[in-house]
């Protein structure tokens, strides 16, 4: 869970360049948080686990998930000298290619002890947290999806593994089904490395891509939770994020499900 600080700009700047002319706002993020709010819209009931620091960042980055109605009895306020609540530094150019630097703070104090999530139908995990923390929730779960991002190797087997092109290269077909998203060609489906689903994103003009995966994996995950086939869960996901890279900001661009639904009439 972050404070995502972003400036919108016409173009991103090479190394040792400065860009003016930017705008800048402030927007609740993180890819766990994103993914809440995104499952939340979807219709799912919601509990998030996390960190923050107990620091004037802590209410700005948990008002997204507040607004949703999303049970934050699983929020662990860290309190240590200088810690602070995870910032996200986001640069946007005008064709919505972005580049991210993550501050963690808090999130990387999230202890396994205030893991608690065995009631849960699934289990939506990211890897900006500690490791341990990942491993408690997976040993929970009755149904883990683990999107490995930021990419890196891990020793848990995941029921459904979300990952894009890079982050698979470094973590392979390492779950039950794997989710592969492809950008503009969409997005397949493997079980046992053989694709058994592929879908495409409907056409949109891209503003935004920062929360385009954490609307694909959240959609994915609760499609899959309802009980829809396998290929029509992808196209839900794939509408989702194409629905949320169209749109600027992480949470404020995530999409309903009528929203996903009407895009696939």
């Amino acid at each position: 869970m972050n404070l995502d600080l972003v400036a919108r700009c016409e173009r991103l700047p090479r190394p040792g360049e400065t860009v003016s002319g930017a705008s800048f706002d402030r927007v609740p993020g993180g890819k766990g948080a994103n993914q809440a709010v995104a499952a939340a819209r979807l219709g799912a009931e919601v509990t998030f686990t996390g960190a923050v620091a107990v620091d004037d960042l802590a209410d700005e980055a948990l008002a997204g998930l507040e607004t949703e109605g999303i049970d934050l009895s699983g929020i662990a306020w860290i309190s240590e000298p200088g810690l602070h609540t995870g910032v996200a530094l986001v640069l946007v150019d005008g064709v919505g290619e972005n580049e991210i630097v993550v501050a963690p703070g808090a999130n990387a104090y999230l202890s396994p002890t205030e893991i608690d999530v065995a009631d849960a139908d699934a289990v939506l995990c990211q890897l900006e947290i500690p490791d341990d923390a990942v491993y408690a929730a997976a040993q929970q779960a009755r149904f883990f999806c683990l999107n490995a991002a930021p990419a890196r190797s891990f020793d848990v087997e995941p029921d459904l593994l979300v990952v894009n092109r890079l982050e698979h290269e470094v973590v392979g077909d390492y779950g039950r089904l794997v989710a592969v998203t492809l950008g503009a060609e969409g997005a397949i489906l493997l079980e046992d490395g053989e694709e058994v689903a592929r879908a495409e994103p409907p056409t949109v003009r891209v503003v935004d891509g920062a929360a385009a995966g954490d609307a694909f994996t959240a959609c994915l995950v609760v499609s899959l939770v309802e009980g829809r086939p396998r290929d029509a869960s992808l196209r839900r996901a794939c509408a989702a994020g194409a629905l949320a890279a169209s749109r600027p900001g992480a949470q404020p661009s995530l999409p309903t499900a009528a929203e996903v639904d009407e895009m696939l009439v």
